[in-house]
């Protein structure tokens, strides 16, 4: 039988017990065993079920389970939710461990695990189970091993969260090791790339000192020549003026020279009567166009008259001094 109806279970109902033996049922009808929850005792023995679903767990109003003589490997992990399950016959599997849930069922009082391949520990926590006394005591011991199994589990867990939690700590730790030392990598390295700017700053600026006191040594290095040179030019002027100065004071020396002895000259021809004579003739028509050339040019003649009596100055000046 593959899938009962709700009929058909129906009829294997006899008050509160629910026999599904010998119905050649590879799976449990979860779905429809839920819905006759007065079938306190379920009998699913001489089947061949290999496995109980999670959903049978559900079924949390069984108080008596027959499950012997099928295929059982393994019981499912929340087979503790049946909590009141008192009586529970699992003889004839092939069952090695139970699982750690078990331990919940506390209202067990009967249990039979006869002809199991069971791990050590637990056949020796379930022994014979031969009478009805035995499989009293089985469930008893049973479920004190479950319990420390539990225990013992739970110290496992705790012991690997508390691993787990020193791993992350550690882990956390090396992370934030990490990331200071990445901060202090990246604060060395703004450090030295402000230094090297700092640096190449001051280089600049050196550069630019150095750019600028060779221009000004250049622009006094020009000024120096320019001075030099209008110093030379200077006193190139100066010599010239000075070269020729004196020829000019001779020239005006030997000018007014000849003024005095034209005026000497036609001063004796008029003082002594000699006017008609040929010479004084001719220093008197010069001396008469002298004198009408010099009333044209008065400002002209001024100035002469000037600068003859400036180097008949200098003149007495340079004579005195050579006396000296």
């Amino acid at each position: 039988m593959s899938k009962s109806s709700k009929g058909q279970l129906k009829d294997k109902l006899t008050d509160n017990e629910m026999d599904l033996s010998l119905c050649n049922l590879s799976e449990v009808p979860v779905k429809e065993l839920a819905a006759f929850p007065k079938a306190t005792f379920l009998d699913l023995s001489c089947n061949n079920l290999t496995s109980l679903p999670s959903e049978f767990c559900n079924l949390t109003h069984l108080m008596k389970l027959d499950l012997s003589k099928n295929q059982l490997t393994c019981l499912p992990d929340d087979l503790g939710s049946l909590v009141n399950l008192q009586h529970l016959d699992l003889y004839n599997n092939k069952l090695s461990i139970l699982p750690v849930s078990f331990c919940q069922l506390r209202s067990l009082k009967w249990l039979d695990l006869k002809d199991n391949p069971l791990e050590v520990s637990l056949a020796k926590a379930a022994g014979d189970c031969l009478d009805e006394k035995q499989c009293k005591q089985c469930a008893g011991r049973v479920l004190k091993h479950m319990q420390t199994l539990q225990e013992e589990a739970e110290r496992a867990r705790e012991k690997r969260l508390l691993r787990e939690k020193e791993l992350e700590k550690k882990k956390e730790a090396k992370q934030r090791e990490r990331e200071a030392r990445e901060k202090e990598a990246r604060k060395r390295q703004k450090a030295e790339e402000k230094e090297k700017r700092r640096k190449e700053y001051k280089a600049q600026m050196s550069a630019a000192a150095a750019a600028t006191a060779v221009q000004e040594q250049q622009k006094r290095s020009e000024e120096k020549k320019i001075k030099k040179k209008n110093g030379q030019a200077v006193d190139k002027k100066m010599v010239a003026e000075a070269a020729a100065k004196p020829r000019w004071s001779v020239l005006k020396l030997l000018f007014l020279l000849l003024l005095l002895g034209l005026a000497s000259a036609t001063a004796i021809c008029r003082l002594l009567d000699l006017r008609q004579e040929e010479v004084c003739v001719a220093f008197n028509l010069a001396v008469d166009h002298g004198l009408s050339w010099a009333q044209e040019k008065e400002g002209m003649v001024t100035q002469l008259l000037y600068d003859l009596s400036a180097a008949a100055k200098d003149l007495l000046e340079s004579t005195q001094a050579s006396k000296s």
